[in-house]
C-alpha cells in the first residue's frame, strides 16, 4: 500500500507542476540510414516537425554520415552530432526546392533553401563534436559557370533555376531597390543558398560543431535576437563568397572561440544593401566579437559592405588573424546609406597580411559622387586600440568622402611592422596615440583633406631618405607632440596645400637636420612650433 500511495503523491506532484521532458531521438534507431547514400530528409523534418509540436526535441545522430537536403527547423528543437558523426548535404539542387523567402547579400528574395532553415522561430541549438558538410563543389562549378556565361553571351541560354527564378521574383522588383552596382548580379539569376540561415528567428545557438565546404555564406543569421554561436570551426577551401560568420540585421549576438579559414570573408557584421534594407530598418546591433582565431579569408572581421540598415554597438577583442588579406575592415559605399558608429576593437595580433590591417573605405563600389541624403552612408566613433601586426603590407587606410568625411575615429596603442604606412583622407577628428607604424616605403604618416587631428607620441624605426615621417597635405588644425621620428628620415614634416592652424609641441628633432618641408607657402600663423 505504501508503494501505491507514494506513486500517486508522485503523479500528483508531477501533474501539478507541469514538468515535460523533452525526447531525445536517436536517428539511427529512429530509421535513418548512416551509410552517406540514402537521402534522410524526409525522416529529418518529420521528426522535427513531431518533437516541435510535443513541445521540442533532440534529434541525436551517432556516428556515420547521414546524407540529407533542406533542413526546415523548428522552435525548441536541437540538433546534436556526437564525434564522428556527420550530416553531409545533397549536392543535388532539387533537394532545396522548392523556392523560399531567403536573404542573398542583404538582398531579400526567394530562392533555394538554405541548408538549415528557419522562420519565424525560437529555441534553436545546433550542437556538438560532429561535422557538418555542404558539399559547395557543385555550387561553386555553377555559380563561375553562370558568371562566365554572363559574361561571355549575355543571359540568353537560363537554365531551368534560373528561369524559376525569374518566375519567382517578377513581382519584386529588385532592380528598383538596389543600387546600379548590383546590376551583374541579379543578371545572373542564380543564387546560391546559405548553409545555416535562420529569419526572424529568437535564441539561437550554434556550438561545437565543425562546419566545411559551404555552398555559399556559412553562418548567416537575419533579423535574428540572441544569438550565440561558440567554439565551432568553419573550413571552406578557396571558394566564392563563402563567409564564415554573417549575423545580418541581428541583435545581441556573441561569437566566441571559433576558428575560421574560408574563401571570403571570416567575421562579418551587414544590416542589408540598398533602399530595401533602408526601408527594412532593421540594424545589426549589440555584437560581441571574442577570442576567436581567423586564417585565409579576404578580411578578418569586416563590416559591411551591406550595411544600409546600420550596425553599431560593435566591441572585437583578443582576435589573432594570420593570413587574411585584411584584418578589421569596415566598407561601404556611396548609394548605399547607413550608419557605422559606436565600435570598439581591442587586444588584437596580426601577422601575415596580404593588404591592410586596418581599412575603413567608403569606396567600395566607386560610386560617383551625389547629393548628401539617406543615401549617403556615415561612418563615426570607431576605437581600435591594443594592436600588433607583423609581415603586413599596408598599415592603415582611412578613406573617407567629400560630402560625408569619417569621423572620431582613434588609433591607440598600435605597433605595425608593414611595407606602407598609415594613409587617411577625408576624415574630422583623427587621434593617433602612440602608433609606432614601420613602414619600408614612404612617409610612416600620411594624412590629406582632413582636420583636428592630434598626433601624440607617433613614432617609427625605419627611417626613409626620401620621405617625411609625417606627411599633411590639405589638412587643418593639427597638433603634433611629443613624437620621435628616426634618424635618417628627410624631414619631420612635410606640408603641403592648406596647413592653417598645426601646431607642433615637444617633439624630438635632434636627429634630423630638416625640422619642416614646405610644398607650399606658409606664414607664421599657420604653424607654431613649441619646444
Amino acid at each position: 500500500m505504501k508503494i501505491k500511495h507514494y506513486f500517486l503523491l508522485f503523479m500528483m506532484v508531477f501533474l501539478c507542476t507541469n514538468v515535460v521532458f523533452a525526447e531525445r531521438v536517436d536517428m539511427l534507431k529512429a530509421g535513418a540510414k548512416a551509410d552517406g547514400k540514402k537521402l534522410n530528409t524526409l525522416l529529418i523534418n518529420k521528426t522535427i516537425e513531431r518533437l516541435s509540436s510535443n513541445g521540442g526535441g533532440t534529434l541525436y545522430f551517432p556516428s556515420g554520415t547521414y546524407l540529407t537536403g533542406a533542413i526546415k527547423l523548428k522552435s525548441n528543437i536541437t540538433i546534436e552530432l556526437e564525434t564522428g558523426a556527420t550530416l553531409l548535404f545533397s549536392d543535388n539542387f532539387d533537394d532545396y526546392l522548392p523556392f523560399v523567402d531567403m536573404r542573398y547579400e542583404g538582398v531579400m528574395m526567394k530562392s533555394f533553401s538554405p541548408l538549415f532553415y528557419a522562420v519565424d522561430q525560437h529555441d534553436i541549438t545546433i550542437k556538438g563534436e560532429g561535422t557538418i558538410n555542404g558539399q559547395g563543389k557543385k555550387w561553386w562549378t555553377e555559380f563561375y559557370r553562370v558568371l562566365v556565361d554572363l559574361q561571355k553571351n549575355g543571359v540568353r541560354d537560363l537554365n531551368k533555376y534560373q528561369t524559376m527564378w525569374d518566375n519567382a521574383n517578377k513581382d519584386l522588383n529588385l532592380s528598383k531597390v538596389t543600387n546600379e552596382d548590383y546590376k551583374e548580379v541579379l543578371d545572373r539569376r542564380f543564387f546560391r543558398p546559405a548553409f545555416i540561415q535562420p529569419i526572424r528567428c529568437k535564441n539561437i545557438k550554434i556550438e561545437g560543431i565543425r562546419i566545411i565546404n559551404s555552398p555559399f555564406w556559412t553562418v548567416n543569421p537575419e533579423f535574428c535576437d540572441n544569438v550565440i554561436v561558440k567554439g565551432i570551426t568553419i573550413d571552406n577551401p578557396p571558394s566564392p563568397n563563402t563567409d564564415g560568420i554573417n549575423p545580418s540585421s541581428c541583435k545581441n549576438v556573441h561569437i566566441s572561440d571559433c576558428h575560421i579559414s574560408v574563401g571570403d570573408d571570416c567575421i562579418t557584421l551587414k544590416s542589408g544593401r540598398d533602399l530595401q534594407a533602408r526601408q527594412l530598418g532593421v540594424p545589426c546591433e549589440n555584437i560581441t566579437i571574442t577570442n576567436c582565431t581567423m586564417l585565409a579569408g579576404h578580411g578578418g572581421v569586416v563590416i559591411g559592405s551591406e550595411m544600409s540598415g546600420d550596425v553599431r554597438k560593435v566591441t572585437i577583442s583578443n582576435c589573432v588573424f594570420d593570413g587574411t588579406d585584411r584584418g578589421i575592415r569596415i566598407k561601404s559605399s556611396r548609394g548605399r546609406g547607413g550608419i557605422v558608429e559606436e565600435i570598439r576593437v581591442d587586444n588584437i595580433v596580426m601577422k601575415n597580411i596580404k593588404t591592410e590591417a586596418i581599412v575603413l573605405n567608403l569606396f567600395y563600389s566607386n560610386m560617383p559622387k551625389e547629393p548628401v541624403s539617406d543615401r549617403t552612408p556615415i561612418f563615426r566613433n570607431i576605437h581600435i586600440s591594443n594592436l600588433t601586426g607583423t609581415q603586413v603590407n599596408s598599415a592603415v587606410k582611412i578613406l573617407g568622402i567629400e560630402e560625408m568625411p569619417i569621423t572620431d575615429v582613434t588609433l591607440n596603442n598600435i605597433n605595425i611592422q608593414s611595407n606602407t604606412g598609415l594613409e587617411a583622407d577625408m576624415v574630422k577628428n583623427l587621434v593617433l596615440n602612440n602608433v609606432r607604424v614601420d613602414s619600408k616605403m614612404g612617409a610612416p604618416f600620411k594624412i590629406s583633406n582632413s582636420e583636428n587631428l592630434e598626433i601624440n607620441s607617433v613614432k617609427s624605426t625605419s627611417p626613409n631618405a626620401d620621405s617625411p615621417f609625417i606627411k599633411l597635405t590639405d589638412s587643418k588644425e593639427s597638433l603634433i607632440q611629443g613624437c620621435f621620428p628616426v634618424s635618417g628620415s628627410r624631414s619631420f614634416l612635410l606640408l603641403g596645400g592648406n596647413c592653417k592652424g598645426t601646431v607642433l609641441m615637444n617633439n624630438c628633432f635632434n636627429r634630423l637636420s630638416l625640422i619642416m618641408d614646405k610644398e607650399s607657402v606658409f606664414t607664421k600663423e599657420d604653424i607654431t612650433i613649441k619646444e
